[in-house]
């Protein structure tokens, strides 16, 4: 029987790049892997066509005889042998490819070294210190190379030996028939020692724990929720491994007058009833001092003033947006004899004259004497 084409076999153009080959050998590997296809008679003969189309595809001298040649080029070349051949240890090399990232690191490597992990600060502003910026001095607890040993977790005058295990690598393989995978040495972590002789300050971790001092410049502007990435003040790695980063993140306190929104800030401003009758002025406090704040008579409770430019800049945009002043018609309490005698007075007063005065609550009225005619018919 003819044997077929091996770029047909793979599943690639003739013109398909090593890593193209490559992942078409691994993922049909896989599917006829004979482990994994016992019920199919034919799974161990397809997967040695494919593995034997990727010896050959995989080797750049193979491969050009056979492109120029066809499969009698290669009588002769040593198939079955040599890189990548149909043992387990080429088959091992794919899986440990696939695997290898998994289980903790390259598929060659020696020791590992690990990046510190990175650790987050919940850092709580006032509003104006939000808007106007700030230094502020923290103390985070976090791991830090230990000083005595330098991080080598060996008692001071000795050093880390290689681990028995893995030989050093850092990494071991486990086979079983044709699958083969690496994954991180349990003796050793991945580091490719093992103490002997720990040292005292740190048992051997090569770390310790210890309270950081960091000062943290807060841009103007800054708003809740928004972090500050200060870059190697996480958590120190470990086996010469480069630290994490320390996150801050942002909470502003609630504000007894202001809510901020953005660029925008509001605030609720109560007035008497006369003010808001007859009109007048009132002071409003913002974040640059007081204004002064026209109230037109008449007035209604709920009415909202915008005042533009006196709301605050962000850490994107250094424009001011607005602060909206909502008015609030204080209802007088605690009232004397007198007062509620007035009070009545104006009221009857204000009755004689219809809409002129309350064209709100009239139309109120009117608006709940046609809903009750509507239920009545």
């Amino acid at each position: 029987m003819a044997k077929r084409d091996y770029y047909e076999v793979l599943g690639v153009s003739r013109s398909a790049s090593a890593d193209e080959i490559k992942k078409a050998y691994r993922r049909l590997a896989m599917k006829y892997h004979p482990d994994r296809n016992k019920d199919d008679a034919d799974a161990e003969t397809r997967f040695k066509e494919v593995k034997e189309a990727y010896e050959v595809l995989s080797d750049t001298d193979k491969r050009a005889t056979y492109d120029q040649f066809g499969h009698e080029g290669l009588k002769g070349a040593g198939m079955g042998g040599g890189r990548g051949g149909f043992g387990a240890e080429g088959f091992s090399d794919i899986f440990g490819d696939v695997f290898g990232d998994i289980f903790g690191g390259g598929r060659r490597g020696g020791s590992q070294v690990f990046r510190g992990a990175d650790l987050g600060y919940q850092l709580k502003l006032d509003l104006e210190k939000a808007v106007s910026g700030d230094n502020v001095t923290i103390e985070v607890p976090t791991q830090v190379t230990c000083d005595t040993c330098g991080g080598s977790g060996a008692r001071k005058g000795s050093e880390p030996v290689t681990c028995n295990t893995c030989g050093g690598a850092g990494q071991v393989r486990m086979q079983q028939g044709f699958f083969s995978i690496q994954q991180t040495c349990p003796a050793c972590k991945g580091a490719g020692t093992v103490i002997a002789d720990p040292c005292e300050a740190c048992h051997g971790r090569g770390r310790i724990q210890k309270t950081k001092t960091l000062s943290v410049k807060v841009p103007a502007g800054i708003d809740d929720g928004d972090r500050i990435r200060l870059s190697g003040e996480g958590e120190a790695g470990r086996n010469g491994g480069p630290p994490g980063d320390l996150y801050v993140e942002i909470r502003v306190r609630p504000h007894k007058l202001f809510s901020r929104d953005g660029a925008d800030l509001s605030c609720e401003v109560p007035i008497s009833f006369t003010t808001a009758a007859l009109g007048g002025s009132v002071e409003l406090p913002t974040l640059d001092g007081h204004v002064s704040l026209k109230i037109p008579p008449g007035t209604q409770s709920g009415k909202l003033f915008r005042l533009r430019g006196k709301g605050v800049a962000t850490v994107r945009d250094p424009r001011k947006g607005d602060l909206f002043a909502q008015v609030a018609v204080e209802t007088p309490v605690n009232l004397t004899s007198q007062q509620k005698e007035l009070l009545q007075q104006l009221d009857e007063s204000l009755a004689g004259g219809g809409d002129r005065h309350n064209p709100r609550a009239d139309g109120w009225l009117d608006s709940v004497k046609r809903f009750f005619e509507g239920i009545g018919q």
